[in-house]
Parts: structure tokens; C-alpha cells; sequence
């Protein structure tokens, strides 16, 4: 394994895209890097909900073309495909299956809003087959994926953005500037909080794969269990052999915004503790989750906390009140809510201090990074999709020990625990394998 330097998450970001790039607003791109009558022809990859974002945000652009989308459901990506005409004036092609667009040379960028279990192998084929991603959140499904990501990207010189939204909000990358620069004092802990209204999903048990649905393409990377309609189509997130829980799900951006804020890698001790206790379903992740990272060297911690159902608030009143983050400091402290808000509450006395609320254009920084063919101008560069990603799945994997976790960050091995080591990867499936080198 390669030697890596200090595991800070300045360091870490250091190696391949530049930590300027995290503290400094986009450079304005000029137009002309691409020919005047050219074209980003983009492919999106799943299309039952955020994936159709992708397409509006892309189809927004004067110089993206959304050439091809592709689901393995063909109800899905027929009906996609007849709004996409009606909206745009336009066909698209379609594909059931994303070896076809991999296989496409005509398509320069891939969108991928899959599920989990396929957002990093979908990835790595991309780059391999010299294509730049767009990539959801979490980058990774199992940790051993997010480091064939970055190395994927890097062998192949491929552009790849992960979707944590804040990281382009104006607001966000203001608020770690006054993180950085001391405005709460000497930052020691970060807190991310997940509030959703997550009810009971039932347990519809399994039945014969519906005609629509390539069932084996959807499970691609995953064991491949009898079909049940628990899984497709979107609560996946609640199954360990497809998704991560919420911590993995809606979390990711908070968890990017812990490490981000607090300037920090891999934790070296994990502690979690949680479970199931409202609705007798057939989930299995953790409905409840809480989950502490500590740093002794940097003297610093995260506290990460899933709540489902009904709960109190605790960032206060108004908008994107039940996810976000908190950073305690010598002098003060901070509140990010949702992926554009920030205020600040400094001194004894809680007196209020700077404030903002402005998004940014994730997509749009995306685009101009591909347009240059640099790197250092994403703001979510693949390095975040094994960072936040990661710390998620030493989360859950404490959870699944139940017992506290010594992490090695520099070899990112448990010590001395092959029982939670075997938790850092999955059994292969051919042909959706990752392989060892990419």
C-alpha cells in the first residue's frame, strides 16, 4: 500500500487536488476551453428521483448536452424518456444496462444517482473507460471501495465530483473560513445531527422479479437474494447488502461537514451504539444511531446522531432545522443547517455573529472542472466520497461489533480485529467486481 503522509483532511485532499480548492470560491472557466460547437455529452445513470435532478440541473447548461439515460427499470426510463422528449423537444437514448453506456464513446460525462451498492464500481468503469463522474452520495458503499475511487481517478486522470451540495454552498465555505481563521477560537468537536421522518417500511417478503426490472443488473455488485419489492425501489437504504442507513444516506453531508470543519481524516477510536425501536419492520440498519470519533492526537471529536420518527429539534428554529451540524469552540460556537445556512453564537453571553444563507451551483462546478480538465477547481473532489463515506461506515461497522474500534488512518485497517476488518469490504460477484487494482 502506498505510504500516505499526516492523515489530516488537509493532507489527505493535498495529495491529488489541491486544499486551496476547498477554501476559495470556483475560478470562473473560460468559455473557450471547449470548441465553440461542443458539447459535455452527459449520461445519467438512475432516474427514479435525484437522478432526475441531474438531468434538469444538466439540461439547464448551454454547453452540457444530456445525451443518454439509463435504468434498469424500463417503466422507469420509458416514462423518463417521453418527459424528457415533451420537456426538452428532444429524444434521448436509452439504456437498461450501464455497460452499454460505459461502452459508448460518444458520452464524455456519467451522473450516477444509482443506488449505494453501485456507486463506486460504476465510478471506476467510467474513468476506465476514460469518462469524468458525477457520483451521489455516499461515494462508497463499503470502505474499501472509496480508496479504488481515488486511485481509479488518479491512474486514469479522470475528473470526478462527489454529491455533498455544501460544499459549493457560499454560505458553508464562508463558515469554514471562520473556522479555520478562529471566529468560535480553538475548534475541538463537531456534531452531526440526521432527524428524518422515517416510518415503519413493512415487510412485503419476496416474490418473482417484475418484467420491467433486470433485477441481476440492479443487484450488480450486491449478493444477489430472492427479489423483494422491500428493496426496489428505494428502500434499499434500510438493507446492509444495498445501502448504509441514514447515517450513509441523508448523513454524508453532514459527516463531510465534521471532517471539513474540524480539518480531519480517519478518527483512530469509533464507538456506536443504536438499534431498532419503534417499528417491528423488515429493516435492517439501525433506526436510532449514535456514533462518537475520536481523534487523540488532534485532540478532537465527532458526535454523529440518527434520530427516525418524531423528535425534538436542537439547531434551533426555521429552515432545514432537523439535519445539520454544530461546532463547539473555545470562544463560541457555529450552527450549519441542511447545506446553506450558517450562524454563529459567540462569547459566555451567546451574542450573535456572522451569519449567511447562500447556496451555490454543485453541478455547475462540476462542469467547469470538466471543462478544464483541473481538478484542483471541484469542490467535492473524489477524496471526500472515501472521507465522508468512510467515517459512516466505521460508524456502522462499530455498531455491528458492538464494541469500540481502534482504526489504524494511515493503513485504514482495524487493529489487531479481523472481525471488523471483514467488514471493510465485500465478497465479490462476477462480474461487478472491484478488483485490487484498478
Amino acid at each position: 500500500m502506498k505510504e500516505r503522509m499526516n492523515f489530516s483532511r488537509r493532507n489527505f485532499i493535498q495529495k491529488t487536488a489541491g486544499a486551496a480548492a476547498l477554501l476559495t470560491m470556483p475560478t470562473i472557466i473560460p468559455a473557450n476551453v471547449f470548441g465553440a460547437n461542443d458539447k459535455i455529452r452527459v449520461a445519467v445513470l438512475g432516474l427514479r428521483g435525484r437522478g432526475w435532478s441531474h438531468v434538469g440541473a444538466y439540461a439547464g447548461m448551454k454547453d452540457v448536452e444530456v445525451a443518454c439515460i439509463c435504468d434498469t427499470d424500463l417503466t422507469i426510463l420509458d416514462n423518463r424518456a417521453q418527459e424528457f422528449e415533451a420537456k426538452y423537444g428532444k429524444k434521448v437514448i436509452q439504456h437498461q444496462d450501464l455497460r452499454k453506456v460505459m461502452d459508448d464513446k460518444s458520452i464524455d460525462v456519467v451522473s450516477i444517482a444509482t443506488p449505494n451498492h453501485w456507486h463506486a464500481l460504476a465510478t471506476i468503469w467510467a474513468c476506465q473507460t476514460g469518462k469524468d463522474v458525477y457520483v451521489e452520495k455516499p461515494g462508497s458503499h463499503t470502505f474499501f471501495e472509496g480508496r479504488k475511487m481515488i486511485e481509479a481517478a488518479e491512474k486514469y486522470d479522470r475528473i470526478v465530483q462527489h454529491g455533498v451540495q455544501a460544499r459549493s454552498s457560499v454560505a458553508i465555505r464562508e463558515a469554514v473560513n471562520h473556522l479555520r481563521n478562529g471566529l468560535i477560537g480553538n475548534v475541538y468537536m463537531a456534531r452531526g445531527i440526521v432527524f428524518r421522518d422515517r416510518g415503519s417500511i413493512g415487510d412485503k417478503g419476496t416474490e418473482q422479479v417484475p418484467p420491467e426490472l433486470d433485477y441481476d443488473i440492479w443487484t450488480g455488485p450486491a449478493e444477489k437474494l430472492p427479489f423483494s419489492r422491500n428493496y426496489v425501489h428505494y428502500n434499499w437504504h434500510w438493507f446492509w447488502n444495498y445501502g448504509n442507513g441514514d447515517i450513509g444516506n441523508q448523513g454524508i453531508h453532514q459527516t463531510d461537514i465534521c471532517m471539513w470543519g474540524l480539518d480531519v481524516g480517519f478518527p483512530e477510536k469509533i464507538t456506536s451504539g443504536g438499534g431498532k425501536f419503534l417499528f417491528d419492520d423488515a429493516k435492517e440498519t439501525p433506526e436510532t444511531l449514535s456514533s462518537t470519533y475520536h481523534y487523540p492526537k488532534e485532540k478532537k471529536l465527532i458526535e454523529f446522531e440518527v434520530r427516525p420518527w418524531i423528535t425534538n429539534y436542537e439547531l434551533g428554529p426555521g429552515e432545514d432545522d432537523d439535519v445539520g451540524n454544530i461546532f463547539y469552540g473555545s470562544e463560541g460556537y457555529m450552527v450549519i443547517k441542511g447545506s446553506h445556512i450558517y450562524e454563529t453564537y459567540l462569547g459566555k453571553d451567546k451574542k450573535p455573529g456572522p451569519s449567511r444563507t447562500e447556496a451555490g451551483d454543485h453541478f455547475l462546478n462540476f462542469i467547469q472542472a470538466v471543462k478544464a480538465h483541473d481538478k484542483s477547481l471541484l469542490n467535492g473532489p473524489v477524496e471526500t466520497a472515501h472521507l465522508s463515506s468512510g467515517l459512516a461506515h466505521l460508524g456502522n461497522i462499530a455498531y455491528r461489533t458492538g464494541r469500540t474500534l481502534n482504526f489504524d488512518p494511515v493503513n485504514e485497517k482495524f487493529i489487531n480485529d479481523d472481525e471488523a476488518n471483514k467488514y471493510l469490504k465485500r465478497p465479490p460477484r462476477e462480474p461487478f467486481v472491484i478488483p485490487e487494482n484498478v
